[in-house]
């Protein structure tokens, strides 16, 4: 596939129309390929404008990506509606080039319903502000995309530092953006930590996503700050190298913006 637009910044490329092509420039990578959290947050935005089309004012309650292969080429996304409903509709979406289908997705969306319903949502661990925290630098070498992020973790935990719990906790946020994650931003800065499992590595050992769903909290449009506070745990893992995953986010005044879920693999080479 040839090139379809000059190489843009992650928030560029989430503002733009979703019909565009979309070139997969080196600096949007990931471990070993275009950024998992950032195609998933593009394809739900691909998904959400076809769902528009279908009823106006629907929001985004889940969005899942399963994947096939690593993006390393521009891509083109497509769509398609599975169902329209009066309360729920979904559609079905997939990241493509001229090799074929690398990542396949879905995504549910709804009218908010007024209603009086028990709200349950996790307490935010304790973390101090994020100014007081010291910033983690991800060599870029490693992961490109990582020089968009700032992010300042909370506790002792750091990804292979052979630590003995499989969690991470840490303040995060879009570097060129001041305002708020929108339900976009969200799904992209729910994949930007390192893996969970990292945390009781000693020695360098990718963990790809195979799979990883995200679901925006109602209290995401009332957030007030571009940071987020993340905590990523290791539910399970087993000894074969498949590893599940669940990530919570918090505002800066406390409120739970939402959850994610992934299904890990750990790679050694």
């Amino acid at each position: 596939m040839t090139s379809t637009a000059s190489p843009l910044s992650p928030v560029a490329l989430l503002d733009r129309p979703s019909g565009e092509g979309i070139a997969a420039g080196t600096h949007l990578h990931g471990f070993g390929g275009f950024h998992g959290g950032l195609t998933l947050a593009l394809l739900a935005s691909a998904m959400q404008d076809a769902a528009g089309e279908v009823a106006p004012g629907l929001r985004l309650q889940s969005a899942t990506a399963r994947f096939l292969r690593p993006i390393g080429d521009d891509f083109r996304l497509e769509t398609s509606v599975l169902r329209a409903g009066r309360t729920l509709t979904t559609l079905g979406g997939r990241a493509v080039t001229d090799k074929g289908i690398h990542v396949e997705g879905s995504a549910v969306f709804g009218n908010p319903q007024p209603a009086d319903w028990q709200p349950f949502a996790p307490a935010a661990p304790e973390a101090p502000a994020p100014e007081e925290c010291d910033v983690f630098v991800i060599p870029p070498e490693f992961v490109a995309i990582s020089t968009y992020l700032e992010i300042r973790p909370v506790g002792p935990n750091r990804p292979y530092a052979g630590g003995t719990e499989p969690e991470l906790i840490a303040w995060i946020r879009i570097l060129e953006d001041e305002r708020p994650p929108d339900a976009l931003r969200f799904v992209f800065l729910m994949d930007a930590l390192a893996p969970s499992y990292a945390a009781v590595l000693s020695t360098l050992a990718l963990v790809p996503t195979v799979e990883l769903t995200v679901r925006p909290g109602a209290q995401l449009a009332q957030a007030s700050s571009p940071w987020i506070l993340l905590r990523a745990r290791t539910r399970s893992a087993t000894a074969e190298g498949w590893v599940e995953e669940e990530i919570d986010a918090w505002g800066r005044d406390g409120a739970h913006l939402g959850s994610a879920q992934q299904l890990r693999i750990v790679r050694t080479g």
